[in-house]
């Protein structure tokens, strides 16, 4: 049988084996370890054939597998009648060639397949420049074994020609527009992050979480608006913000996010930072979990370091522990709500439990208040509009043409309450406070 021919990127409407080399640190138990990957491969709409694991505490270099686990992978291709192989493990380019030559199958590895997957659902202008931005990365260093495709890779602009010459004509090509690419979505990151700070006078709360947690449907359950809900992974591409009304506390702008995986490609993190700049920039993050899923844990874990790699500061979250109703087994929420004290439990189906949320979040939002005292003159409206939408004005006294206000206001709100014909006390001192705070 000759080696595969990859003429597009796409795995859609294919038959495929699926295998797993797990690394035996993250504690998967056998019969769940291949249930993400299941998941990925429905969304990515593949039918599933056969399944093969190898626990390996040094995986072949060369292969993945070992030499046994090759021959059986071939037979069970070749029974099957198998078109791909989709690995649950990310591939060196080598390993990629090698696992091709063996098999005669197209071989697919995890973020291969979850670049499939985001460029099926990136529907808005943003979400497709920054798929293909981290198509093209991954795509370039696998030339060797993938160049028949690239000019399936939209407004690439690369044509496909044989030979050493062509590869690196192809690479070429290839950086030029990475480099456009990167241009482009600097400018959008420029405009999006003018945008939030634009919003500043509401308190950002941000859904965060691993895909499928339930994110867009407490979005909806929240605010009551029309999000798009699916039970796949990476339903939600798009950063959408809605007004939410917390009770004893006003409007806030709550936003949802895209969802994690472990093991996501860097280079499409890497090009997700703009979707997710309302995460870095927001004042409370809701991280919201699975409470039924058995690797719940796990995934708190990948969500927090996902954050950190591309610079969301955990300063301030309220662990979401959803899809209560659907738990069997409590061990895994018991072991969570020990870890985080504060965490509440809901079901944003059913909506149990979001009145609790919703007086955690004001609790939370109130910590980011100061008391203070502000002098300013009786015909300063502009500044009495401001105080009622946005403070508790407790008391007010007034001296002829002056009044004097004795409110409770946001922290971060402070700057916009000072004037050229207002004092601002805060615990009794004086302050002067001239620009918006840095985030």
């Amino acid at each position: 049988m000759p080696e595969p021919i990859r003429d597009e990127l796409k795995v859609q409407h294919r038959t495929a084996v699926l295998v797993s080399v797990p690394d035996v640190e993250l504690d998967l138990s056998r019969e769940h370890v291949l249930d993400e990957l299941k998941g990925l491969v429905k969304t990515a709409g593949v039918k599933v054939v056969g399944e093969i694991v190898q626990l390996r505490h040094r995986p072949h270099p060369a292969t993945l597998l070992g030499k046994g686990k090759i021959e059986e992978l071939k037979s069970l291709v070749d029974a099957t009648g198998a078109e791909l192989v989709i690995f649950d493990n990310n591939l060196s380019p080598a390993q990629g060639r090698n696992l091709e030559k063996e098999t005669k199958r197209i071989i697919v590895d995890r973020s291969e397949l979850i670049l499939d997957i985001f460029a099926t659902h990136a529907r808005t202008h943003e979400a497709r420049l920054q798929v293909e931005l981290a198509q093209l990365q991954y795509t370039r260093t696998r030339l060797k074994r993938m160049w028949t495709h690239l000019e399936r890779v939209d407004g690439a602009g690369i044509a496909r020609g044989p030979g050493e010459k062509q590869i690196e004509t192809d690479r070429r090509l290839i950086d030029a527009r990475i480099d456009e690419l990167k241009v482009r979505l600097k400018e959008v990151e420029t405009r999006r992050e003018r945008m939030v700070r634009q919003r500043e006078q509401h308190a950002l709360v941000s859904l965060v979480g691993y895909t499928n947690a339930g994110k867009s449907t407490l979005m909806r359950s929240l605010t009551g608006a029309d999000v798009y809900i699916a039970d796949q992974l990476f339903a939600t591409l798009d950063t959408r913000t809605r007004k939410w009304a917390v009770p004893r506390w006003g409007d806030v702008l709550l936003s949802d996010t895209v969802g994690f995986v472990r093991n996501l490609p860097h280079a499409l993190v890497a090009s997700f930072k703009s979707t997710l700049e309302e995460a870095r920039q927001a004042d409370l993050l809701l991280h919201v979990v699975d409470a039924s899923h058995p690797e719940a844990e796990q995934q708190v874990d990948t969500v927090e370091k996902t954050l950190e790699e591309i610079g969301v500061p955990i300063r301030d979250f309220i662990l979401v522990l959803n899809k209560i109703d659907a738990v069997t087994d409590r061990g895994p929420i018991d072991v969570l709500r020990a870890k985080y004290a504060d965490s509440v439990t809901i079901s944003a189906r059913t909506g149990a439990g979001l009145d609790r949320l919703a007086e955690v979040v004001a609790e939370r939002l109130g910590d980011g208040f100061v008391e203070a005292e502000v002098e300013t003159s009786v015909g300063n409206g502009r500044l009495f509009a401001f105080l009622a939408e946005h403070a508790e004005v407790t008391d007010r006294h007034y001296n002829d043409s002056r009044v004097i206000l004795h409110c409770r206001v946001p922290r971060k709100l402070l700057w916009k309450v000072n004037g050229e014909d207002t004092s601002v006390r805060v615990n009794g001192h004086a302050t002067e406070i001239g620009q918006p705070p840095a985030r």
